[in-house]
């Protein structure tokens, strides 16, 4: 898998997720268990790599041509 996923994109997932999961603390009832998505942007965060980015043709990583 190449990396798709870039720096800022990784940090606003990682964020993102966390807020997800607080959901689990905060909310009461069957409605807390929605923060269990917030599983999903921190593995791709962690990954580097979305599933979805390649269908759509987006790419937020540098590449390493332009890094040279």
């Amino acid at each position: 898998m190449k990396p798709n996923v870039g720096g800022i994109d990784r940090i606003l997932r990682f964020v993102a997720g966390v807020c997800l999961l607080s959901l689990l603390v905060l909310l009461e009832g069957n409605a807390r268990w929605f923060g269990l998505i917030g599983l999903v942007p921190i593995a791709t965060a962690t990954l580097r790599w979305c599933p979805l980015y390649p269908l759509l043709g987006i790419n937020t990583c540098p590449s390493r041509s332009s890094l040279a």
